[in-house]
């Protein structure tokens, strides 16, 4: 347990001249004893796959949803270009230059033959498009990291690091391994002491990594590397501190890191979308006692957050995170069990991949609060009906706020929260508290996100005077 692994984001590899002499060689020195797991570079697997915030279709998207085969292949060309654009703007030598291009260029035209020939099968009858969907989607999410390992491996080699190019994504490969298999058969012969591995944060595996985790793959690489070479600790470099509240929201000055926090906590944050670690990933990383540190790329020298599963020495809020949800509330005083109603309403949320933040119940009415669009909640509402045609079924657009703590234990949350969002002319519709004491949620009226935040954020985290004196 001497070597650590650590997982670089898109941001940060698409800046390789800004941290080579900081993460990479310090005072001409290369760091060795490291695994590094790469993410594309910024964009990439956006035009691959779809944008994941806004959902533009990428290549993926064109070739799932357009008969017309224009699309993806214009899709792939655009791809192909900022692939191109983006080792560019990173690689200096002209040798460099020309054999990462022409690695883009003979995966992107090997793409092309791929994916012509499947729709040529496909257009004969009993081949059908969509069986074959999956596959494709994990093969092109796999050239982005293919690309951006290669293109850091050749940029490390030319500032005199010995790298080494590992390429987890099976191209052309025979093997249907299992991850632990492949991650195996990539690093065996590597020393690290001696060495720098780049790895693929994408790999092959049976059972498929998009399949099963989706754009939380590359985390998913990391963590489970890390518990086969037993590091001493796993490290997630990304372009900001894990802090108390977004920046962008509270203000830099009043955003505070947070230091130290549990791997139940970072499972917290995964629910409310903040992505700290996939919560598969940080369960791997639990399960093998590996520490989880998360700190700032860009300041080398600042230890970041640590995660492990060590007790907070005293109650203390750490952060304030919140997203929009959509309430699917079912009241139905025809059904007698109301456990038969919640398996239906259940059943109906997961056929459709809607994903849970928060639930609340009582004799005759149940609320989930789901982080999904209003249209696809709508959709799972209309099954219900069929189901309960006597029952009251709503969606509404609501805000959910979280104070997050690893011991809330004593510090009154709920109360103060209240009086903070008065402050603020902010009525919540419901308070919720375990008993944990890990987590107070809120949920607000729509478009009351950023003002509840910063509301909560004031109280728990800039009056660090009253925080402590009711922490005693």
């Amino acid at each position: 347990m001497t070597h650590i692994v650590e997982k670089i984001g898109g941001t940060s590899m698409s800046r390789l001249n800004e941290i080579c002499h900081t993460l990479f060689i310090r005072n001409g020195t290369p760091q060795y004893g490291r695994y590094f797991v790469v993410s594309a570079f910024g964009g990439i697997t956006n035009l691959l796959l779809e944008h994941k915030k806004s959902g533009q279709p990428g290549v993926y998207m064109q070739l799932a949803l357009n008969s017309d085969d224009r699309g993806w292949r214009d899709a792939l060309s655009k791809t192909s270009n900022a692939m191109i654009a983006a080792h560019k703007a990173v690689l200096s030598h002209p040798d460099d230059i020309e054999d990462a291009t022409a690695f883009v260029q003979n995966r992107i035209q090997e793409t092309q033959n791929c994916l012509s020939d499947l729709k040529r099968l496909c257009s004969y009858g009993g081949f059908r498009l969509e069986q074959q969907l999956s596959r494709v989607r994990e093969m092109l999410a796999g050239l982005g990291e293919m690309h951006s390992a290669y293109s850091a491996t050749l940029f490390l080699r030319r500032h005199g690091v010995h790298a080494r190019f590992v390429d987890l994504s099976g191209w052309r490969g025979k093997a249907d391994l299992k991850l632990d298999d492949r991650i195996r058969n990539g690093i065996q012969g590597i020393d690290p002491n001696c060495e720098m591995p780049i790895i693929t944060g994408y790999a092959q595996c049976q059972n498929g990594l998009m399949r099963e985790f989706d754009r939380g793959y590359s985390e998913v690489t990391f963590s489970r590397l890390a518990a086969i070479v037993r590091a001493k600790e796993a490290v997630i470099r990304k372009e900001y501190h894990l802090s108390s509240a977004d920046p962008l929201l509270v203000g830099p000055s009043k955003a505070c890191k947070i230091g130290h926090t549990s791997y139940d906590l970072a499972d917290q944050m995964a629910n409310l979308g903040m992505e700290a670690i996939h919560p598969s990933a940080a369960r791997t990383l639990r399960r093998a006692k590996v520490p989880l540190r998360v700190t700032n790329v860009f300041e080398p020298d600042d230890p970041g957050t640590l995660i492990n599963d060590i007790d907070a020495e005293t109650p203390a809020v750490e952060m304030i995170a919140g997203l929009d949800v959509v309430a699917l509330e079912v009241f139905e005083q025809d059904e007698v069990d109301i456990n038969l109603l919640d398996v239906a309403i259940l059943n109906a949320i997961g056929d459709h991949g809607l994903r849970i933040v928060s639930k609340t119940i009582n004799a005759n009415t149940i609320t989930h609060y789901i982080d999904a669009t209003l249209g696809d909640i709508e959709r799972a509402a209309g099954e219900l009906a069929v189901l309960y045609p006597n029952a009251q079924i709503s969606t509404s657009k609501f805000v959910l706020i979280s104070v997050l703590g690893r011991d809330l234990e004593g510090l009154s949350v709920p109360a103060r929260s209240l009086q903070a969002l008065a402050q603020s002319s902010i009525t919540p519709v419901c308070v919720l508290q375990g008993s944990r004491c890990v987590e107070t949620q809120l949920v607000l009226a729509a478009g009351s996100l950023e003002t509840g935040i910063r509301s909560l954020h004031a109280e728990f985290k800039e009056d660090v005077t009253n925080e402590t004196t009711i922490a005693a």
